[in-house]
């Protein structure tokens, strides 16, 4: 009885080996699973010089092309994530037709692989932006279904009453559906220029500037200072990028539902070069928060009464 098991084992057809194309490629930042099983079904994809089908899995041997380019796929089983503090002036896509300058351009180079944008910011936003070599991991953390918090801290020109905030704790239908704000803090300020931290679950295009421009105030100035529980170091000045720590990047992965990879180290070369910058822009005291980087203590919303004075954040 148990030769005979073991013979039926044998005689079993072992799997292909090798990743699935559509993850492999997913991985790579290009889209969604879904999305690129659509590419490879309109013969987009190849797979050493033929064109790929469906259920093909690959390996680091073969040569995955997409439009006729050449794939630099990252490796399965690590990863890499950034933060860099986005200046104003800078767009957060690859290139720019404009001949703007991109925010991809202040990042260090990576063997395998590419740097992938986790969500973006507008050209007159600064702030907290996220890349990482896993092309999952991003996706799954810009689903509209994450519902990660994303938190700004905003300059507003304008007299701002309790009943403007109230109604964008509420809900403002926009031209694209109802926004709100899930709290709304007081950071302070004179005359018509005050300082709010505000927080939406949601990525859609100049949200927050849109939310503040429904009750009649103009946003002078836009910096987002945290995406889930990854804040942005003070130490980290506009145009510099530092290493997310491990217990960083698990935090990203148990927010997206995934199961976390393996934390892929810059090199000495990449690491000397990072506190090189860190220390060379901090010494020129570039890109400081101004005078508007201040949270009152506690976590509360601007619609209640004034507790002391606010802290340093």
């Amino acid at each position: 009885m148990g030769d005979n098991k073991a013979d039926a084992a044998a005689a079993k057809p072992a799997g292909k080996p090798g990743e699935k194309l559509q993850k492999v490629l997913a991985r790579s930042g290009l889209g969604s699973r879904r999305e690129m099983e659509r590419w490879i079904e309109e013969g987009r994809v190849t797979i050493d010089g033929k064109p790929a089908t469906l259920g093909d899995r690959v390996d680091r041997r073969r040569r995955i092309s997409v439009d006729g380019k050449l794939l630099n796929a990252a490796p399965a089983e690590d990863t890499r994530c950034i933060l860099y503090h986005k200046p104003t002036g800078e767009v957060s896509s690859r290139k720019d037709p404009e001949g703007r300058r991109t925010v991809f351009e202040n990042l260090p180079k990576v063997a395998a692989g590419r740097w992938i944008s986790i969500g973006r910011l507008d050209y007159n936003t600064s702030g907290l932006l996220l890349f990482t070599t896993d092309g999952e991991l991003a996706n799954a953390l810009m689903h509209p279904s994450a519902n990660i918090e994303r938190e700004y801290m905003v300059r507003v020109m304008g007299e701002v009453t309790p009943d403007m905030l109230q109604r964008m704790l509420d809900g403002v239908m926009l031209e694209d559906g109802v926004a709100r704000f899930t709290d709304i803090q007081d950071g302070g300020g004179e005359g018509v220029n005050r300082w709010f931290y505000v927080v939406i679950m949601e990525g859609r295009n100049r949200e927050v500037r849109r939310l503040w421009e429904s009750q009649g105030l103009t946003v002078s100035r836009l910096k987002r200072v945290r995406y889930g529980d990854v804040f942005i170091p003070s130490r980290v000045k506009q145009g510099q990028w530092v290493e997310l720590e491990r217990k960083e990047v698990k935090s990203l992965y148990r927010m997206a539902g995934l199961q976390a990879k393996n934390l892929q180290r810059a090199t000495v070369g990449e690491r000397l070069g990072m506190e090189r910058q860190l220390r060379k822009k901090t010494k020129a005291g570039s890109g400081g928060d101004g005078p508007g980087a201040r949270k009152p203590a506690g976590r509360r919303r601007a619609t209640d009464k004034p507790r002391g004075r606010a802290k340093k954040r």
